[in-house]
């Protein structure tokens, strides 16, 4: 076990609550973007993230991971991919909008303030908490080298 593997796995969770406001902050901005590039309504976006694996560095690692012994809680994660929502914004009836259907309905973004405020507020909490797991490693590292003074 590494000396910096808490703090690198608590990088892991930086860079991917980072990604994850971003793509909330575009949401948000989106809220009322009845007309994108690729025709129609915003569709709100989310990212899916998967536990990262690390490649065996020595033969000790590579029969650990395969007889599974000296399995490891966690080793961070990654973002895979940014998915968006399919499904259809709310249709309101408001003929005189440039974007408005033959009925005179208008697709509206399928973004719900409030569902990507409490996404924005979790995303923050778990940047937190990974700041603080990093915070917690290097005084640990610090106070390990004030064993041999």
């Amino acid at each position: 076990m590494g000396m910096f593997l808490g703090i690198d796995t608590s990088a892991s969770g930086l860079t991917a609550e980072r990604l994850r406001m971003d793509v909330i902050s575009n949401n948000i901005a989106n809220a009322n973007t009845t007309r994108t590039e690729g025709g129609g309504a915003y569709h709100r976006r989310y990212v899916v993230f998967n536990p990262r694996e690390r490649q065996p560095m020595s033969f000790e690692a590579a029969l650990q991971k395969a007889t599974g012994a000296g399995k490891k809680v966690g080793e961070g994660v990654r973002a895979v991919s940014i998915v968006e929502d399919t499904e259809q914004g709310p249709l309101v009836y408001d003929p005189s909008h440039p974007d408005a259907n033959a009925d005179g309905y208008v697709e509206k973004p399928n973004v719900n303030i409030v569902t990507e405020m409490v996404d924005m507020i979790t995303a923050h909490r778990a940047y937190e908490a990974n700041t603080t797991a990093i915070n917690a490693a290097k005084a640990m590292a610090l106070k390990a080298l004030e064993i041999g003074r």
